[in-house]
């Protein structure tokens, strides 16, 4: 087994799906009782037939539907991996998703028909090491409030497929998702469910930058090197020592000589509004697209005094919420930037330490990630009007 060492921890190349895909479903929580979800196929071929009698289908609760669907698109070789969380009008069966020996999972309905009506959509990007499963619980539970979550996996800053180099490649980033926008809207029937007057984008982490991009936000590549090495409020004695500017360095990225990608204009004019959890690279966006981003903004950072500097939007951080005065602030603790994980297994921070991992299941004294997650989705759903 190959140790990290924790002084490794970078906070854009997010570990919330290390454990997924080696291991199966874990275990649910099912009202007060607790289910046990094996391999088992023929408990998965009994399952819709006991739905479609009703008698499984009457003891659960409505959940969000959830469905995955490939994505073509020009600036990508192979497809991309999407999924999609929306209102259900009907149940079919249910299943887990992102459970594993750290992390509890999240109850859907697979492939039900979408609720009637049309839904505001929202465009979610995953930060750096994530991927569309690890924040089930997030998209989840804004389809339960009545918001369709479109999210993919990004190629070259997914679970198993972090790299460095390829991270800052941010225009691909918000092709991504322009791409599976345009195959979403393809389809008459998830078309004829959306408001197009309500499209948002919503970003965590590295995330949260594709989501502003794709709402107009611009960086300056030629103010990035003087930013790493500058001083910073991350812990550490100067800038070249900030969470993300380690992880870029340890990937050979060049800070002097980025990729045109990283500030291209990633505006795609269907997005009306824009969300970003602890987005990174708020330092160096360009006061030009800041001056020209008008469209209804919420951010929202993780705790304050365990805050991430690298994602401070705060007048300690960057100050970006004071240079966006039409944009709607939150600032949630006691809390820290992988609170944003989802909850995790009683024994999760025991392993982790154990194995020498990254401590996302660690928050400060006092804080109930569970309770942080429900502001964080009040916030959300009070800015896009769903409650």
């Amino acid at each position: 087994m190959v140790r990290r060492s924790r002084t490794s921890l970078n906070p854009f190349r997010m570990s919330e799906n290390r454990f997924q895909d080696a291991f199966g479903r874990g275990r649910a929580q099912v009202g007060d009782s607790e289910t046990q979800y094996r391999s088992d196929p023929m408990k998965h071929l009994l399952t819709p037939a006991l739905i479609v009698l009703g008698g499984l289908a009457q003891a659960q609760p409505m959940l969000p539907g959830f469905d995955r669907m490939d994505v073509s698109s020009t600036h990508r070789a192979r497809p991309l991996d999407a999924s999609f969380y929306y209102p259900a009008d009907n149940r079919t069966y249910m299943t887990v998703i992102g459970d594993n020996p750290i992390f509890d999972g999240v109850r859907v309905y697979m492939g039900p028909r979408f609720a009637k009506g049309a839904h505001p959509l929202v465009l979610f990007s995953h930060g750096s090491g994530g991927s569309t499963d690890g924040m089930a619980w997030l998209m989840a539970g804004l389809a339960e409030r009545g918001a369709i979550v479109l999210a993919v996996n990004h190629p070259g800053s997914t679970s198993g497929d972090s790299s460095p180099r390829r991270s800052v490649r941010l225009d691909e980033r918000a092709q991504d998702l322009s791409a599976a926008l345009d195959r979403f809207l393809a389809e008459p029937e998830f078309a004829g469910a959306v408001d197009p007057d309500r499209i948002y984008t919503l970003g965590f982490s590295l995330g949260g930058a594709t989501a502003l991009g794709l709402a107009g936000l611009r960086f300056d590549a030629g103010a990035y090197a003087p930013y790493c090495q500058d001083g910073g409020n991350d812990g550490a004695k100067d800038g070249a020592n900030r969470a993300d500017c380690v992880f870029f360095d340890k990937g050979g990225v060049d800070f002097g000589n980025l990729p045109a990608g990283f500030s291209a204009d990633m505006r795609d004019v269907r997005v009306t509004g824009a969300m970003a959890i602890d987005p990174a690279f708020t330092f160096v966006a360009t006061q030009d697209s800041v001056a020209a981003l008008d469209m209804p903004t919420l951010l929202i950072n993780l705790g304050k005094e365990h805050r991430l500097g690298a994602s401070d939007m705060g007048p300690q951080g960057s100050g970006f919420a004071a240079r966006l005065p039409q944009a709607q602030y939150a600032e949630i603790a006691p809390a820290i930037h992988f609170t944003a994980l989802p909850e995790c297994k009683p024994r999760a921070a025991e392993v982790l330490e154990e194995e020498q991992d990254d401590p996302i299941c660690t928050d400060p004294e006092g804080t109930d990630r569970k309770a942080v997650h429900e502001q964080m989705l009040d916030q959300i759903a009070g800015f896009m009007g769903l409650d």
